[in-house]
């Protein structure tokens, strides 16, 4: 039986065998699904990472900590709803970034800096996601054909600077623009300061600062098990 009280960590022995996160040099974070995760009630105060860097995400004001529902992590807009961390996680060069997600309007901040100016992942239309970094221009990156809501997530940027969308295992082709900079995360669920706030739940996340083919196809596999 779940005892939900502050200070209650739910950790999860089940793995989806095979490659792991871990297996990867590359590894900056990881929020792992059912994982990690400390209640004050039946909210979410802090999710743990899962990698070795400890950038551990954390919420201790009561009203704005998400729901926990079975390893969904639920984010209510209306509440400005988010996690953060004391320290940035920084992504120089390429990297990859997974979620397992169910956007439920099609609008808000998955993952951002919530100290920093314009460094922001961010749902703007129920097919669009856009990127900041360094606030600088943002670019967009689109589904082909579909429509935000309950799947998995994989973004990229490779060694000259191309941001690839993925959606449910699909490489999606319609915008593959181009962004440099160093991109800035420290608040799943607003960016700088509590703005766009995300509408929906998240279950797991995986940050790795390198891209390749081999790591793209190794996440989409483990998010489509979640």
């Amino acid at each position: 039986m779940l005892a939900l009280k502050q200070g209650l960590s739910l950790v999860s022995t089940n793995t989806l065998g095979g490659w792991q996160p871990s297996d990867e040099t590359g590894l900056k974070a990881w929020y792992k699904y059912q994982t990690g995760i400390t209640l004050q009630v039946a909210n979410v105060y802090g999710w743990a990472d899962s990698s070795e860097n400890s950038f551990d995400m954390r919420q201790v004001t009561v009203s704005e900590q998400p729901a926990y529902n079975s390893g969904d992590i639920s984010f209510n807009a209306s509440n400005s709803q988010n996690l953060g961390s004391a320290s940035d996680i920084t992504l120089s060069g390429a990297f990859t970034i997974g979620m397992k997600i169910n956007v439920q309007s099609g609008l808000g901040v998955p993952l951002a800096s919530n100290a920093e100016n314009g460094e922001f992942f961010r749902f703007t239309a129920t097919n669009e996601l856009r990127v900041r970094i360094d606030n600088t221009t943002a670019v967009n990156v689109e589904l082909d054909s579909e429509t935000w809501g309950d799947g998995y997530m994989v973004v990229t940027r490779n060694a000259s600077n191309v941001i690839t969308l993925y959606w449910d295992g699909v490489k999606q082709t319609t915008a593959t623009p181009t962004l440099s900079g160093t991109a800035n995360i420290d608040t799943i669920g607003v960016r700088k300061t509590d703005l766009n706030p995300y509408d929906g739940t998240i279950s797991e996340i995986q940050i790795f600062d390198t891209e390749s083919s081999a790591i793209t196809a190794n996440v989409n596999t483990y998010l489509s098990n979640i």
